[in-house]
């Protein structure tokens, strides 16, 4: 699936509300942003922890439409794990999400959110997604 294609998936859901963009599409990989807004804060001001996973399994999930294996009808999340290693109030979110594992029963995907405007790394997920046949 091309990332136009994946984007237009997010009407009426989640990653449409937020305003989340698929950006680039390749083996193994998917590239998606976010822009920060008030919405997505948590009441203290800085980024939502919530905001950052949604983005970050929202990528994977994305990855898994995209490598879909041969015979399967879907996926489902069976694990995710996030450690948050920084924050944002404003500007940009990039988060690219890695194939690690591509079995016939499951996929494992590894992401990473950055600050795109510094670079710095907000967060490091990992999910296991089991392949629906």
């Amino acid at each position: 699936m091309t990332a136009d294609e994946l984007n237009a998936l997010f009407d009426d859901r989640l990653p449409g509300l937020i305003g989340m963009r698929i950006t680039d599409v390749a083996p193994k990989r998917l590239q998606a942003t976010l822009d920060l807004r008030s919405e997505l804060l948590a009441p203290n001001g800085y980024l939502h922890g919530a905001t950052v996973v949604a983005l970050a399994d929202t990528a994977c999930g994305c990855g898994v439409i995209a490598h879909m294996p041969s015979g399967a009808k879907g996926f489902a999340t069976i694990e995710l794990k996030c450690n948050f290693l920084g924050t944002a109030r404003a500007g940009r979110l990039v988060c690219e999400a890695t194939l690690e594992h591509e079995g016939r029963k499951t996929q494992v995907w590894d992401a990473k959110v950055k600050d795109a405007g510094t670079g710095h790394t907000i967060a490091l997920f990992r999910c296991t997604q089991m392949i629906l046949r």
